[in-house]
């Protein structure tokens, strides 16, 4: 379907992308993975032809359809409502739409041919779902967060983080053949990601997911091409088999570098010892055409050290962290956007706040950390705590001209040179790194730096707002690995899921008005809710997780949900049945020629088929919950 024949890509001086030669087959589901910066995103717009390669061809058929979503959005100048701006990517329904309205007219007029077009454009509308563009626009709206009175407000009046969430809408509800998603949890919170990730399970068509996001990598791909040092490698399996295969096929290239090094040296030994005698001077001419004709190995790229973030040692405390006191927070009179919260963090809690965007979580956090004062209510400060908390706009609070020196012993100017740069090697910037200017810092070493300079007075309370969006897979892993260390107490927010799932013993969750406490780990929340992240477990994993969720549920409740859930299917099977044999009389009717009221009967038809989505996904959710309560 698509193939990478020996492409090459400069930007300058700089190589992005060497002779990668690969093959992606229809169907296969590609997680593409790769530091930030290796050129992953420039992998796209070769695809979509925004870019041309210097050497090499790119293949594939051309009347292939495919979406791609962006890390960042173009300006649009649009006064679309939010929904009509999603409708609008599904660019062949609307041209078959209008085809199909002049294939009527012709009808109408007696043309002779109009018959047979007319069906096949139906056919072909039926099959890109134009009977249930808009249901299915709506739903993704709403699984991406944005609320039903909403879908009429214009486009140009959200945020930018609201307009890319509409823009991955739009991609998805168009249902191209080939869909290219770059980083698609960027700008998601969790409720968010779990949509997204249920409905890309049942796109058909061939992914190539860029992500950071280790949940989505490993529950959505099959293959996983990476791209580093510009050079691209196809590994025949998921995220986990490629994590096993790259240190396997790193240790086999370190081998046979080593190797073909100890043969070089053992020959030219052997020909600088020998070449002046006459001897010898044979035997030492024939190494030195074997030295020639001997093929030069390069010493495999390392696999990056993850071992870059060491968290100090937190000053001591009591038991009981902080406590929230009947807290709720308007930054409007009367319009609350949390009441009533009563909870109590203790010494060793690792807190996930999760929930919607607009719930409050970062108005929370920063409560917490008491940068800001609620509307009411109490915070109760535990005894020696120190908290340290770090925003979402961390990087913003550094200047930019300022070196990573200054940045340190600007939070604590007395601090000597010397233990600033102790400081900084901690977190994996050594001799004249210091030096740099925070102009020229990526994003994993600006979250390097603001971790350094929160630890220049350690805290015992850590409060993260999350701290992971511009790390790449390896800085996420290294902070997890940092806070599973830190015997201090945390609370974070995050979009990423797996990081939430290695870092949280504890869940809070909030809604609309307030917050759910759940004593226990992601995976417990999930099966509580009856989330779909457990049938994402491993095996073992899974029997941990419905172990919980018996014990969650007692069995008059579980028999009680089995119930509804039989009784859903039931009904749903009916419906669906009823409205097949519908439909299909409808179809019969449109191919028998007889006089009809077309605009009617495809009006019944698009209805109908909503309500076959409808009664099917009623059909499926209550069935998988079902055998989940089995």
């Amino acid at each position: 379907m698509l193939e990478f024949k020996e492409v090459t890509k400069y930007f300058g001086k700089q190589t992005i992308l060497e002779q990668a030669s690969f093959r992606i087959n229809s169907g296969e589901r590609v997680g593409i993975v790769g530091p930030n910066g290796a050129g992953k995103s420039t992998l796209f717009a070769l695809i979509n032809g925004q870019e041309e390669s210097d050497k090499g061809e790119i293949i594939y058929p051309k009347q292939l359809r495919l979406g791609h979503l962006r890390q960042q959005l173009n300006p649009q100048d649009t006064d679309e409502s939010v929904l009509e701006y999603v409708l609008s990517g599904a660019t062949e329904i609307q041209r078959i739409q209008q085809e199909l309205q002049v294939t009527e007219q012709e009808l109408e007029a007696g043309g002779d041919e109009a018959l047979e077009k007319l069906g096949k454009l139906e056919e072909a509308f039926q099959h890109l779902g134009g009977y249930d563009l808009k249901h299915r626009s709506e739903t993704a709206l709403s699984g991406l967060g944005f609320k039903e009175e909403e879908f009429g407000r214009p486009f140009a009046e959200f945020s930018g983080g609201w307009q890319m969430r509409a823009e991955l809408a739009r991609t998805l509800i168009a249902n191209p053949d080939i869909l290219l998603l770059d980083e698609p949890s960027n700008f998601l919170d969790v409720p968010a990601v779990e949509w997204l990730q249920r409905f890309i399970k049942d796109y058909e068509g061939t992914l190539l997911l860029i992500s950071h996001d280790r949940f989505l990598l490993r529950s959505l791909t099959n293959i996983t091409l990476e791209i580093a040092g510009a050079k691209s490698t196809r590994y025949a399996g998921d995220y986990n088999y490629y994590l096993i295969e790259r240190e396997s096929r790193y240790e086999q290239q370190l081998a046979a570098w080593k190797n073909n090094v100890q043969k070089r040296e053992e020959l030219e030994r052997f020909i600088e010892r020998f070449k002046a005698k006459a001897t010898k001077a044979r035997q030492a001419q024939s190494r030195v055409k074997l030295l020639e004709k001997m093929e030069v190995i390069d010493e495999p790229v390392a696999l990056k050290n993850r071992s870059l973030i060491r968290i100090a040692e937190p000053p001591h405390s009591g038991h009981e962290i902080i406590r929230l006191e009947n807290i709720g927070h308007a930054y409007d009179p009367g319009e609350f956007v949390f009441k009533d919260i009563s909870v109590s963090i203790n010494k060793g809690d690792r807190v996930g706040l999760i929930g919607f965007n607009g719930m409050g979580k970062t108005t929370l956090l920063r409560i917490l950390s008491g940068v800001m004062e609620p509307s009411e209510g109490k915070r109760v400060l535990g005894h020696q705590v120190v908290s340290g908390y770090q925003s979402q706009e961390y990087a913003e609070t550094m200047s930019p001209e300022k070196d990573m020196l200054e940045v340190v012993r600007e939070r604590k100017p007395e601090a000597t040179q010397a233990e600033a740069r102790s400081l900084l090697g901690s977190f994996g910037f050594m001799r004249d790194d210091v030096y740099k200017k925070c102009s020229v810092l990526s994003g994993g070493e600006k979250i390097r730096l603001a971790f350094a300079r929160l630890f220049i007075h350690p805290p015992n309370l850590l409060i993260l707002d999350e701290p992971t969006t511009h790390l790449d897979i390896d800085g996420r892993r290294a902070l997890e690995e940092a806070l599973q260390d830190y015997k201090g107490t945390v609370v974070l927010v995050s979009h990423d899921i797996d990081f939430i799932r290695a870092s949280a013993n504890r869940i809070f969750s909030m809604r609309p008005g307030g917050m759910d406490v759940v004593n226990g780990d992601y995976d417990y929340f999930c099966a509580q809710k009856g989330g779909m992240a457990v049938a994402e477990l491993s095996s073992g994993e899974l029997k941990k997780a419905e172990s919980k969720k018996e014990s969650a549920l007692n069995y008059k409740e579980q028999k009680a949900a089995q119930r509804r859930c039989e009784k859903t299917i039931r009904v749903s099977e009916e419906k669906i049945e009823e409205l097949e044999v519908e439909q299909r009389d409808l179809g019969e009717k449109l191919s028998s020629g007889e006089e009809l009221d077309y605009q009617v009967v495809n009006e019944r038809l698009e209805v109908i088929q909503q309500e076959l989505t409808q009664y099917q996904q009623d059909w499926e959710e209550a069935l998988e919950l079902l055998e989940d309560l089995a």
